[in-house]
């Protein structure tokens, strides 16, 4: 008896067609990009997002921050040691309601200069790769996926 011949046509379709698997595809590939320009400053991307944030929005919780990133707190944690290692960032002790205030050192801010050019060129590379008509549609699209009222487009 021979084998049954396998449809494999499904699964290809799942894979060509899945938002879900594709944005982690181009996630994976947009992270390399970033992390491999950022490499010399001794920062990853997510690292250089969180001082980025912790910059803008000033003197904030931790939750505050993994809510405004949409991380896991835990994660968010693991990601802040090494910043707070290299005095990047100051994270004071808790205090009513075990907040804990996360601010911006002036290394940190020194650190994010530093990493502005190389961040700039990583940017400039996938702004190539998408092609600069693309681009804007693109920012777009990924604003409304982040956006926080989960409201659909009409």
């Amino acid at each position: 008896m021979g084998k049954k011949a396998v449809d494999t046509s499904l699964p290809q379709m799942l894979l060509d067609t899945c938002m879900c698997h594709k944005a982690r595809m181009a996630a994976r590939v947009v992270t390399r990009a970033y992390d491999d320009a950022l490499r010399p400053t001794g920062l990853r991307a997510t690292q250089v997002s969180v001082l980025a944030a912790v910059g803008a929005r000033g003197a904030l919780s931790i939750k505050s921050l993994a809510d405004a990133l949409q991380m896991e707190r835990s994660t968010l944690t693991r990601n802040l040691r090494p910043l707070e290692k290299k005095g990047y960032v100051e994270l004071a002790p808790e205090r009513r309601y075990r907040s804990r205030v996360l601010t911006l050192t002036s290394a940190g801010r020194a650190a994010l200069v530093t990493a502005l050019p190389l961040w700039e060129g990583a940017q400039r590379k996938l702004k190539g790769r998408v092609g600069q008509h693309r681009w804007p549609t693109v920012q777009d699209g990924l604003s409304i996926l982040t956006r926080e009222d989960h409201r659909s487009e009409s």
